[in-house]
């Protein structure tokens, strides 16, 4: 279950449309849990925002197993992307959340990279994810009790 609420949300949609603001060349963005679940979007319907979120999650759980296996840290600061007329950042964005902007070709990604950083330092305790509790199903030898 998420740590933020309806209200929330919206506010985070807010500063997902501010950092559009602040960096035109921006084309969306979207905040997930670390494990591909969206919490708020901007500049992308709600499928599109849904498959980039699960998208995010893959690049950044690869990155982190690569981290761990090579560099003795699963700890990720960005992943880029560049695509054919897009650049995709992934970025760690709080406890269990990440942060993954879509912009286009031209972007600077240092303009991009340093104004995403500047946003997570400024609402960082905002963007954390509380972690879920294990689902259980009825009959479930492994249920905890």
């Amino acid at each position: 279950m998420s740590a933020v609420s309806p209200n929330q949300a919206q506010d985070l949609a807010w500063l997902l449309r501010g950092l559009s603001d602040e960096v035109p060349v921006i084309r969306g963005s979207v905040l997930l849990s670390s494990d591909g679940l969206l919490k708020a979007a901007h500049g992308f319907d709600r499928a599109s925002a849904e498959q980039l979120s699960a998208l995010a999650s893959g690049f950044f759980s690869i990155a982190r197993s690569t981290g761990m296996k090579f560099d003795d840290s699963n700890e990720v600061r960005q992943v880029v992307a560049e695509l054919k007329s897009s650049q995709l950042f992934i970025s760690w964005a709080g406890f269990n959340s990440v942060l993954a902007v879509l912009a286009r070709a031209d972007a600077d990604p240092s303009v991009v990279g340093f104004e995403m950083a500047r946003l997570i330092k400024a609402v960082r305790p905002f963007l954390h994810t509380a972690a879920r509790s294990a689902a259980t199903v009825p009959g479930d030898r492994n249920r905890m009790p």
